[in-house]
């Protein structure tokens, strides 16, 4: 079986600790740590982990070292979140949430969850 390559935004780790996103959470973690996931996250999202609240951060350096993918931000990542910005691609939104995007666009993942 193919492992699917999915990016994950920050706000999808701390979804494990709020109730309204919590079951969906541990069901989709479920299978990062079973093996059919391979959890894509870009240093941005370590940038962002950072001010997360503890819990938060533990339960990232928690997962398998062989089920995680970290995508270095580049040139190219940095003009295509610039460009969504400029040509109002994805609404109003950060500069870093255009980041995320370009990421997951860039690198060919399959879903980018946020």
């Amino acid at each position: 079986m193919k492992q699917q390559r999915l990016y994950f935004d920050t706000s999808v780790f701390g979804g494990v600790f709020d109730e309204e996103f919590q079951e969906a959470s541990k069901q989709l973690f479920e299978r990062v740590f079973n093996g059919y996931i391979l959890c894509v996250y870009s240093e941005i999202t370590e940038s962002e982990l950072l001010n997360a609240p503890k819990q938060v951060r533990d339960f990232f350096k928690s997962l398998p070292p062989e089920s995680l993918e970290k995508i270095e931000i580049t040139d190219e990542l940095l003009t295509l979140a610039t460009n969504y910005l400029d040509e109002k691609v994805v609404g109003q939104t950060s500069f870093d949430d255009c980041l995320h995007i370009a990421a997951a666009t860039v690198n060919k993942v399959d879903i980018l969850v946020s």
